[in-house]
């Protein structure tokens, strides 16, 4: 693994970051309504629009993007013992089905935890698929019995 960097992505990774972006969607749900053609344009507005809210590390090898993880940050609202506050929250952790396996998840969640770290944040969430939770644990994330959710948009009545 000498020729695999994970790094914060630069930007002219970004289409790369969108194409794993649009592969993973047709990986979960089957052919995206939206072609990558169109897609990738999007995306990479989208990244460049949100950069400081959302980043993304990316894992290199050979030159070729093959996995992404994304940190989003979220200020918090001001405490009179701490009126600079944020929390992060991890999304969209992914690696090319060849490349799994090998440990790079890992490395993409240290990468997403130490740039947390770096930042300051006060803690960092993760809604997690099935298949991920061992690995999240693995990295020191554990369920919180206060860190609730509402599903909204949707007939909450039942």
């Amino acid at each position: 693994m000498n020729d695999i960097a994970i790094r914060p992505a630069r930007s002219h990774e970004l289409t790369a970051a969108a194409e794993l972006r649009w592969q993973w969607v047709q990986e979960l749900y089957g052919t995206p309504d939206t072609t990558l053609d169109e897609f990738v344009p999007l995306f990479v507005a989208w990244a460049r629009e949100n950069e400081s809210s959302h980043q993304c590390m990316v894992v290199v090898h050979g030159g070729a993007v093959i996995g992404m993880a994304w940190l989003a940050v979220t200020q918090r609202v001001p405490h009179p013992r701490a009126f600079e506050r944020m929390s992060g929250d991890v999304q969209c952790v992914y690696v090319v089905p060849d490349e799994r396996d090998r440990g790079l998840g890992g490395e993409l969640i240290e990468a997403v935890l130490a740039r947390a770290d770096e930042l300051g944040l006060e803690r960092v969430t993760v809604h997690s698929s099935d298949r991920a939770v061992s690995a999240y644990s693995r990295h020191g994330f554990t369920a919180s019995p206060r860190l609730l959710q509402a599903e909204v948009g949707q007939d909450r009545a039942g």
